[in-house]
């Protein structure tokens, strides 16, 4: 079976889904700014319990369920990850600023001198 005629039947609701989060979330926004009065807390509550049922309704969508199988596989992903030991990071945060230094200090020389040949060229001297 192809993959456009299983996923038909679903994506022609997705339009349908989406528009109703994208009226969740613009609702947040305008109920924000409606209620000012109220408690701020009251506010930030709405505003992320409208967030949560708009992710809630996404991810009944084709594009959610893609999205929420790749958050699954990159999880899967980054536990295989050897990370660096404490004694390894200091020693590369250790090049990398030392590399720096030298850097600044090479482009530095370098700019004093163009600047002095500049001077010398056009007979210009600033303090």
């Amino acid at each position: 079976m192809n993959a456009n005629t299983e996923t038909e039947p679903s994506g022609s609701l997705d339009f349908l889904k989406w528009s109703v989060i994208v009226l969740l979330l613009a609702g947040a926004v305008v109920g924000n700014y409606m209620f000012a009065e109220q408690s701020i807390l009251v506010r930030a509550l709405a505003v992320i319990a409208a967030i949560i049922v708009a992710g809630l309704v996404a991810m009944q969508t084709v594009k959610g369920r893609t999205a929420v199988a790749f958050a699954k596989e990159s999880r899967t992903e980054v536990r295989k990850v050897v990370w660096p030991t404490r004694q390894e990071a200091v020693q590369t945060t250790g090049i990398v600023l030392v590399a720096t230094l030298i850097m600044s200090l090479l482009l530095w020389g370098l700019d004093s001198v163009l600047f002095w040949v500049v001077g010398l060229i056009t007979g210009l001297k600033v303090g």
